[in-house]
């Protein structure tokens, strides 16, 4: 459930910091920006969707009120003049200015996503105040983007040693992360960042993001599918017959159907039932059949039903000499995969002379749920003031973590070569500046479709996997 009422969407220590500035001050600038982490670079997405959200509804007095009730039982503070002006004065909505890169972009860290400055004097204290919503806003569909392209990578890199071609790489990894998410929300956002870099997914939140916050009638697809009550309601003696009723009832030219195999002996069901008793129907069901084992340890198992497929149905060899079942039986691996299991299983297949493209992967926990704010490091900063009509520099920089020294000034971003470069905004020089305004005083000033950002999204993954190649290239001559 979220916070409907915006006073609330916050954190109580900043229901004080209205008092905390220096006297004078009528200006207050913070950007966002990831100061590292595992992945190295950041896939930017999710700030649309939370300006439509939860910015373009003005604040009420019914807001107000219920807010000053709360924060005075809570804490003792309640800054009424303060959102009562924002009500009279900008009919409810937040006065400030928000720049942000287009979303899609591809940057390493240190470099500011976003930045924020109020529009009003009097409301100097607002873009520190929305630092909560707005910074969790975006880590959270930024790191799960930035995740799923990891693994894009990894999966090209496979495809291309191990394949012929990379058909099947828009689909090789499905999201399978919806009911392990913390809220429904949070699935919706996670796995919208995800469908910026593959087409599959069973996350129907995700769906909705995209087509709501981002005018994408349907942006990714799944498939008929079984889980263990549809298999085990037949008992273990239906167990045959459980397989077949999914065969009858969705196989087809140019259809795909997958069914899980692992309810009692998933080597029984592989060489026995699917093998040997729907032989046939497997052979002539028109389209696609995928199994799915959903337990053990995938680096083991993975291998093995693949070798229990191809000693059943047979197989080819590729132009690069490895292994490949034919094109109506695959398989799908949707337990214990995340960003290191999935090059640790590709390696163990490729070391077996099986390509990558015998099979996808589904993805949990491992997308939507393995990620928090120190993944990539995120943090929003206040960097710049205006008091006593004067400009003034505000930074922290701790003796003891000099990795969270943060930026002074207002700043712009710049293109240098295929990556990005953080310049304070005096230093620009005419060059244009890519963090463009995309909110103002409750109006959306830039709006881009998913379809949009998608493209953009894989115009870097196209550099990000070049990169990685050549990176591999220098380790391995060193």
């Amino acid at each position: 459930m979220t916070t409907q009422n915006l006073i609330l969407n916050t954190d109580s220590y900043k229901l004080t910091h209205y008092l905390q500035y220096p006297p004078g001050t009528t200006r207050i600038s913070s950007y966002i920006e990831s100061r590292g982490g595992a992945l190295g670079k950041v896939l930017f997405f999710g700030l649309q969707a939370f300006l439509k959200e939860y910015l373009a509804r003005p604040i009420s007095r019914a807001d107000i009120d219920e807010a000053e009730e709360v924060c005075r039982a809570h804490l003792g503070v309640f800054n009424r003049q303060g959102w009562e002006h924002i009500v009279e004065r900008h009919g409810g909505y937040l006065p400030i200015e928000i720049q942000a890169l287009p979303e899609g972009t591809l940057v390493g860290s240190h470099v500011p996503v976003a930045q924020v400055i109020n529009t009003d004097p009097a409301c100097f204290w607002v873009p520190s105040y929305i630092e909560t919503a707005l910074l969790r806003a975006v880590w959270y569909p930024s790191t799960v983007a930035s995740l799923s392209m990891a693994c894009k990578v990894v999966l090209r890199q496979y495809l291309e040693e191990t394949a012929d071609n990379l058909d099947a790489l828009p689909f090789q990894l499905h999201d399978f992360g919806a009911r392990g998410a913390t809220s429904d929300e949070a699935a919706g956002l996670g796995g919208a960042g995800h469908l910026l870099n593959f087409q599959g997914t069973d996350t129907m939140a995700a769906l909705m993001v995209a087509r709501r916050s981002y005018g994408e009638a349907m942006a990714g697809f799944s498939i008929p599918a079984s889980e263990h009550s549809t298999m085990t309601s037949w008992g273990k003696a239906g167990e045959a017959a459980a397989y077949r009723n999914m065969i009858r009832q969705f196989a087809g030219p140019q259809k795909v159907l997958a069914f899980v195999i692992d309810s009692y002996d998933v080597w029984n069901a592989l060489d026995h039932i699917v093998g040997e008793e729907l032989h046939g129907e497997v052979v002539a069901n028109g389209g696609r059949i995928v199994v799915r084992p959903d337990s053990g340890d995938p680096v083991a198992v993975v291998p093995r039903v693949i070798e229990h497929l191809m000693r059943r149905f047979g197989h080819t060899q590729n132009s690069k000499g490895y292994r490949v079942l034919p094109p109506y039986i695959r398989m799908i691996q949707g337990d214990g995969v995340d960003l290191n299991s999935l090059p640790r299983i590709l390696e163990v297949l490729k070391m077996h002379a099986i390509s990558t493209e015998n099979l996808a992967f589904g993805m949990g926990g491992g997308l939507l749920q393995k990620v928090d704010r120190d993944t990539l490091k995120w943090a929003m900063k206040a960097s710049w003031g205006e008091i006593d009509g004067q400009p003034r520099e505000i930074f922290k920089d701790p003796v003891t973590d000099p990795g969270k020294r943060s930026k002074a000034g207002r700043y712009g971003v710049i293109r240098v070569g295929d990556g990005y470069e953080a310049v304070r905004e005096e230093a620009l020089g005419g060059r244009r500046n890519l963090l463009r305004p995309v909110w103002r005083d409750g109006r959306l000033l830039a709006e881009d479709s998913f379809a949009r950002i998608r493209a953009r999204a894989a115009e870097h993954f196209e550099i990000a996997y070049r990169d990685t190649l050549e990176a591999a290239q220098r380790s391995q001559a060193v």
